[in-house]
């Protein structure tokens, strides 16, 4: 580690929060800069906090949660490493933080010496991740490499088997609400199927979500 890395921590729980801001503070190798409790708060803020890593709860009660807060900084700051902070280390929520561009993810449990130490794997290279979420990850590299669909058409169809509508998809994949109905057209005539539930039965009996 050859600079003191600069922390933002993004949680709504006051204690965690402050409990966080003191193990951060008594470790010269890490800087904590600042926190907060909505993601909308904290990117408007990033261009002047300058983080190199970002600690982001991901159930926030207010405004959007933390896979979509991941792709959102990803996409504009993608030099910034995102690590998940969660009350559970075996969530599908987990899984897709991590498939939003989440570096690794440390459980709300954590004492001083693993968050400490998950924030040193990170620094040096490495995805702190617990066995658990490591076999979600290599499950996904087992689906059928042999997929007519895009990987972003793959995303919009795992979507709409979540239950998601087009303005939602269009949300969290930040593309218009048209652009989300385009998606779902060809998605229907690469499956050649004429409904969600057909194509969303096709694609998982075909292993290509």
């Amino acid at each position: 580690m050859d600079f003191i890395k600069r922390i933002v921590l993004i949680e709504d729980d006051s204690e965690l929060k402050e409990l966080y801001k003191l193990i951060l503070k008594s470790v010269d190798r890490y800087q904590f800069v600042n926190a907060y409790e909505s993601c909308e708060e904290a990117f408007s803020n990033l261009p002047k906090d300058k983080p190199n890593i970002i600690l982001m709860d991901i159930n926030l009660s207010a405004g959007i949660n933390g896979i979509e807060g991941t792709k959102y900084v990803k996409s504009k700051f993608p030099h910034i490493e995102v690590v998940i902070v969660t009350v559970y280390d075996d969530s599908e929520l987990v899984f897709e933080a991590l498939r939003a561009g989440a570096s690794g993810y440390i459980t709300k449990s954590s004492n001083y010496l693993e968050l400490i130490s998950s924030l040193d794997e990170l620094s040096k290279g490495g995805a702190p991740m617990s066995s658990k979420i490591a076999r979600l990850v290599i499950n996904n590299f087992h689906s059928n490499p042999h997929s007519p669909l895009s990987e972003r058409e793959k995303d919009v169809l795992k979507l709409i088997a979540e239950g998601k509508s087009y303005s939602q998809i269009a949300d969290i994949l930040f593309i218009s609400k048209e652009t989300s109905k385009t998606h779902i057209k060809n998605i229907y005539s690469k499956l050649e199927v004429n409904s969600k539930s057909e194509a969303i039965e096709h694609a998982k009996a075909k292993k290509y979500i």
